[in-house]
């Protein structure tokens, strides 16, 4: 009955994540919020996060002032979820943004729920391009990868998209069979881009040309980013199983059974795999053979959000908010605090202090050794 309850659990969760994400496709219902859960990303000492204001946020480390891009422009809605077959009050729509920005160079690029990827200049946000141009694509829920001076993107269209960091023109295209809500992972080793899909399909794609390589069926959808290790790319499945693939024939190497959908990224560390599943737990994996090689970790509730490290720590949260630390050394579980809040997006580590964007308008930063919190970065003007 336990392992029933914690299928339905996550059954819920799911559904909950599919119906505010695609009623966020119009606009703003009657003053709800759009909420993204973009994760924060580092560089030059400035902290890059998409806003739940639907726009780019740079917030300065060591001076602490903050720029703000444009709002993102909304996709025109003309289907069942329109404003006006909805009726939506007054007031500008909102586009969540729900990828983690990317840097390269001196630009950094985010991708909006409105069907649109951004290119912005680091320094001071400046617009450089946007794709497409004109019109939009289908939108976007997962994150983006740069490699070899090329973006690469899935999108809710199907369709994985390679663009030109510079110009932000279209280089290439792979059509897979369903939605893409996941973020790929790149293995430079042998140039092969891994990307899941919610026809149940993990591609792998030349980062050359998008020309497939191979795929690898399960029997769900793939949202959880892929890691990438010693060549082996270890992913999670809406089936309950966590896979690892060999990237040379793309045979089985082994696959572990949970109680429920695996959503976030894995996070391997001194040797051993942790992936965290839905059903409230967090498991720890042998990655060579897929054995437990510790006791299994009960979080008490879905664990959706990506960990972050810090020296000998994996930190992790669950989606209600509550933050645990294992020590790798001593494999020590720890509540590090309870922020009372919801968090779905990815956490960032940076300097020892984790950084944790929940469906609030601030970032919160939190030392998880003390346990404390130790301040605040306000997203919103």
């Amino acid at each position: 009955m336990k392992s029933s309850g914690k299928k339905l659990a996550g059954l819920a969760f799911l559904l909950t994540v599919i119906i505010s994400i695609s009623l966020m496709s119009g606009c703003s219902f009657r003053g709800a919020a759009t909420i993204g859960w973009s994760g924060g990303t580092v560089a030059d000492d400035s902290v890059f996060v998409g806003a739940n204001s639907g726009r780019l946020v740079a917030y300065n480390l060591t001076d602490n002032t903050t720029l703000r891009a444009d709002a993102l422009k909304p996709k025109p809605s003309n289907g069942l979820l329109s404003c006006a077959s909805m009726g939506c009050g007054g007031g500008t729509s909102v586009v969540p943004i729900y990828g983690t920005p990317v840097i390269s160079g001196d630009s950094v690029y985010v991708a909006g729920y409105n069907g649109r990827i951004y290119a912005y200049k680091a320094e001071n946000l400046a617009y450089r391009w946007n794709y497409p141009v004109d019109g939009y694509l289908g939108s976007f829920v997962g994150g983006a990868v740069i490699y070899n001076n090329k973006l690469f993107i899935g999108s809710a269209d199907g369709k994985v998209y390679a663009l030109d960091t510079a110009t932000g023109a279209k280089v290439n295209e792979y059509k897979t069979g369903g939605k893409i809500w996941g973020t790929p992972a790149i293995d430079e080793a042998t140039g092969t881009l891994f990307i899941g899909s919610y026809d149940k399909s993990l591609y792998a794609l030349s980062t050359d040309d998008l020309h497939l390589k191979w795929s690898f069926e399960t029997k769900g959808s793939i949202i959880s980013e892929p890691l990438v290790s010693n060549g082996v790319v270890y992913f999670g499945s809406f089936d309950r199983n966590f896979y690892a693939v060999n990237i040379t024939d793309h045979s089985l190497k082994w696959k572990f059974t949970g109680n429920n959908w695996f959503w976030a990224k894995p996070a391997l560390f001194n040797g051993k795999l942790y992936a965290a599943c839905l059903d409230h737990f967090v498991y720890v994996l042998d990655p060579v053979n897929g054995t437990a090689v510790h006791d299994a970790y009960d979080f008490g509730n879905p664990v959706s959000s990506a960990p972050a490290i810090v020296d000998n720590l994996i930190i992790f949260t669950t989606r209600e908010g509550s933050m645990y630390k294992i020590d790798t050394t001593t494999m020590d579980k720890t509540q590090v605090i309870d922020l009372k809040t919801t968090i779905d997006g990815p956490l960032m580590a940076y300097k020892g202090i984790i950084y944790v964007h929940p469906q609030t308008a601030l970032m919160i930063l939190i030392d998880p050794v003390s346990g404390k919190q130790v301040g605040t970065i306000s997203l919103e003007s």
